[in-house]
């Protein structure tokens, strides 16, 4: 049997395994089987407020679980999907309250990695899957770091994610575009795209919204390369006594694809704190939008 049917198997017998996607990899359960929703929820120590995104195939299966799907729907999925872009819509019946934490709008995205969409179009139905971490701590980006949390779990083992950061997630709605959370996917290109104006907006709608998530067991202090010097003056002590420093890469794409790793290889190395820095000028870049809000949610100290 080969891994995408034993991962079938997996997910028909109300079981959960790991998935690799182009963002993080993710913690998966059929979206027909409560007892596997509810086991991501435990396994992942994840509060039962906190939506799951469902992950589909094609075009159609999104339709066929929305109950809303118009021509800005359309716009962004011809241009962004497979790809790392979740969107906000009405959720139709078929979608249990468990996995939308009792909202009635669903975030779902169709998945850039060919395995996970060859799974899923094999299972004949959408998977939920948040990323695949306890939660609020460090998204995995390789199927070892699946692994690591989660010992006895199948992983689908799809190598390194692409991408490296978790999707853009657009709320459809009316009247306007809301981005509840940031991504690799900009506010300029879905403008582009839409040929309207989008707006930033955290909501409990979309994961991710906590004002802290993503962080490793040591300390992260960001700070702005010019302020250098203030670090004394601004930090606990305690953390600059042996730290580790890396500068935040100059391109967008990289650092987001290497830096939940970095997260994971400092921590190992047991530091007093890691030290991330940065130039204003990228904190100004909206190509870094994405790679700042987790920076900000991952950090103790952000200056």
């Amino acid at each position: 049997m080969n891994k995408i049917d034993q991962a079938k198997e997996y997910l028909l017998k109300n079981d959960i395994i790991g998935i690799p996607t182009e963002t993080v990899y993710g913690l998966a359960a059929s979206i027909l089987s409560p007892k596997a929703i509810d086991k991501v929820f435990t396994i992942k120590e994840r509060p039962s407020f906190d939506p799951l995104i469902v992950h589909v195939s094609s075009v159609q299966q999104a339709k066929e679980y929305t109950e809303y799907w118009d021509d800005r729907c359309e716009k962004l999925a011809q241009a962004f999907w497979p790809g790392p872009l979740t969107m906000i819509l009405p959720k139709s019946d078929q979608i249990s309250g468990k996995i939308t934490a009792g909202l009635e709008t669903v975030g779902i995205r169709m998945p850039k990695h060919d395995l996970t969409l060859e799974l899923i179009k094999l299972l004949g139905h959408p998977i939920a899957a948040p990323s695949a971490n306890k939660f609020s701590k460090t998204s995995p980006t390789t199927a070892e770091h699946v692994k690591k949390s989660f010992p006895n779990l199948f992983v689908l083992d799809g190598g390194p994610c692409l991408v490296g950061i978790e999707s853009t997630i657009v709320g459809i709605h009316k009247n306007q575009i809301i981005i509840y959370r940031p991504g690799m996917i900009s506010k300029d290109e879905i403008e582009e795209v839409l040929d309207t104006p989008v707006c930033y907006q955290e909501s409990p709608v979309a994961p991710g919204h906590l004002q802290h998530h993503y962080m490793p067991n040591t300390p992260i202090i960001t700070f702005d390369s010019n302020k250098k010097n203030e670090l004394k003056s601004m930090c606990d002590p305690s953390h600059l006594k042996n730290p580790i420093t890396w500068k935040l890469p100059s391109e967008a794409a990289i650092a987001a694809r290497v830096l939940y790793g970095k997260f994971r290889s400092f921590d190992n190395e047991r530091p007093s704190a890691i030290l991330i820095e940065y130039d204003l000028e990228q904190l100004q870049d909206e190509l870094f939008s994405g790679i700042f809000n987790r920076l900000q949610k991952a950090s103790t100290f952000f200056i």
